[in-house]
């Protein structure tokens, strides 16, 4: 079988299975095959062919890389070892000096990244709230070079109005950047939004099986594909082949399982929605949700994260954490198996309290990623649990 001509041709599904696939012309394998050398022969002082040392490219990354890029309309993309080291990495397209604006409700890990790191080195961050948009068009400065988009937001699932903070970021000559993790690209692309640069933690959806961990870079202008090659090379912030094929393979099930993943989402949600000791479900997939209708037409679906608010104290929260029992408290999400977690010891420990409490995040909040297990039986275990 001979690669496609153009991923844009084909569905999503079939995008996910056959690009970055035909790889071996020798033995002609119907899977991408792993590259675990660390360094390869040149044919001459001049010639090689295409790779010389892993660390600055390797097959099966590439192939990697060029699936990705197609899933997300991109020129080229950049697999990195971590998420964490995706972001590190596209930050690098500012320098100390530079303002960038970012959600208040932002992953702990980026907070804690943008707020104990780069700011002692010079770099100006602004946090606000992302959901008015006027927000971010007063937190502009004449030094604002970046806007930094999570939507959906993480762990409260607040949907920002992607086109319109591009509209703002054209009007002072920012670079906007999306962290499009909690969607994947099979339920939205902010590149077709307006976005400039779109980053994942290839550890949750992308790979969704909890057992590798990975980044990756999205781009669609040269100058900011160059650039981002250009830094993952020099930091070496590249994947390993072996997780570079993980993800991959994990890529190929993506679409079906989102399904999966989303059949569940809502079903929980709408029976943790009813229930008498919860206070509050925050799921973009229910009608009450505050941005439900822009949720529907920016996103292809409403994925399968979801937080809620136990009614009472910590120690309620504390009972349902440790009373289920197919959900698994763990960190971490996209999985095919469910997780539970508790952002103020867990995910956003990194915040500071004060950082968490202007976020929306309480010490009754409690993160769920909604693995492909039966709706039925996970509506049973939590109702056993918050029962407890």
């Amino acid at each position: 079988m001979s690669a496609p001509d153009s991923a844009r041709s084909l569905h999503f599904e079939t995008t996910c299975v056959h690009t970055g696939v035909d790889k071996d012309p020798g033995f002609l394998s119907a899977i991408t095959p792993i590259y675990p050398t660390s360094t390869f022969r040149w044919d001459d002082l001049i010639h090689n062919r295409g790779f010389d040392y892993t660390r600055s490219g390797n097959p099966t990354r590439r192939a990697l890389e060029e699936n990705i890029a197609a899933l997300e309309g991109g020129i080229d993309c950049r697999a990195t070892c971590t998420g964490m080291s995706a972001i590190t990495s596209v930050m690098y397209l500012f320098a100390p000096g530079d303002h960038i604006i970012a959600p208040a409700d932002i992953y702990g890990g980026t907070f804690r990244l943008f707020h104990n790191i780069l700011e002692p080195m010079g770099y100006k961050f602004s946090f606000v709230d992302m959901i008015d948009a006027e927000n971010v068009k007063r937190a502009v400065t004449p030094a604002t070079k970046g806007i930094w988009i999570e939507t959906p937001s993480n762990p409260l699932l607040r949907v920002t109005d992607i086109q319109a903070i591009v509209e703002i970021a054209k009007g002072c000559g920012a670079t906007t950047i999306a962290d499009n993790t909690f969607l994947s690209p099979y339920l939205q692309r902010p590149l077709d939004l307006g976005v400039d640069v779109v980053m994942h933690s290839t550890t949750k959806y992308l790979n969704g099986h909890s057992d590798v961990v990975g980044g990756a870079i999205i781009t669609k202008h040269k100058p900011h594909a160059e650039r981002v090659g250009y830094v993952v090379n020099a930091l070496g912030t590249a994947c390993s082949p072996f997780d570079a094929w993980l993800v991959l393979r994990g890529i190929k099930t993506l679409g079906p399982r989102m399904e999966a993943h989303q059949r569940g989402a809502q079903a929980v949600a709408e029976f943790l929605a009813q229930h008498p000791k919860v206070e509050k479900v925050y799921y973009p997939g229910l009608s009450d949700h505050p941005q439900h209708a822009l949720a529907k037409r920016q996103q292809k679906g409403f994925g399968a994260m979801l937080s809620f608010d136990v009614k009472g104290t910590r120690a309620d929260a504390e009972r349902f954490l440790t009373g289920t029992k197919l959900a698994q408290l763990a960190e971490s999400l996209g999985g095919v198996e469910s997780l539970i977690s508790y952002p103020e010891t867990m995910s956003h420990a990194s915040m500071t309290a004060e950082a968490r409490r202007k976020a929306g995040i309480s010490e009754r909040t409690i993160r769920v990623s909604i693995g492909i297990e039966h709706p039925d039986d996970l509506i049973a275990d939590f109702k056993q649990a918050l029962e407890r």
